[in-house]
């Protein structure tokens, strides 16, 4: 073969598309796996799936079980995204500017109209 007809060659073939499991379907797995009473080789190959990413699955809940069972009881802290925060950031350095100059003119004006004196 030339290497012109290995590149027609692999051009024909189609790319193996990637795919991607949501949450809930890696969860059904999961407990398929862990449950069924048929061999994990037969529900990989009605999956699709390789033994490693069914390992990486069983990683996964894991991993989230522990999180979410080691999670302190309580209001739960609310998220804010990065532009929110910036914004809320940049807001609080102008405040508190503000105040600072406020002060040094508070400051000021008691100098001048008490003789220097913080007591009155």
């Amino acid at each position: 073969m030339s290497s012109s007809n290995t590149t027609e060659a692999a051009s024909q073939t189609p790319a193996k598309k990637r795919r991607y499991l949501s949450a809930e379907k890696k969860f059904q797995i999961y407990l398929e796996a862990q449950t069924s009473t048929q061999p994990i080789g037969e529900l990989l190959r009605r999956e699709g799936l390789y033994s490693t990413d069914l390992a990486r699955i069983r990683q996964q809940v894991r991993e989230g079980a522990l999180q979410r069972l080691g999670a302190k009881p309580g209001r739960k802290q609310e998220q804010v995204n990065t532009d929110a925060y910036e914004t809320l950031k940049t807001e609080l350095q102008e405040k508190e500017r503000t105040l600072a100059d406020l002060s040094v003119e508070l400051a000021i004006l008691r100098k001048k109209t008490n003789g220097g004196s913080w007591d009155r």
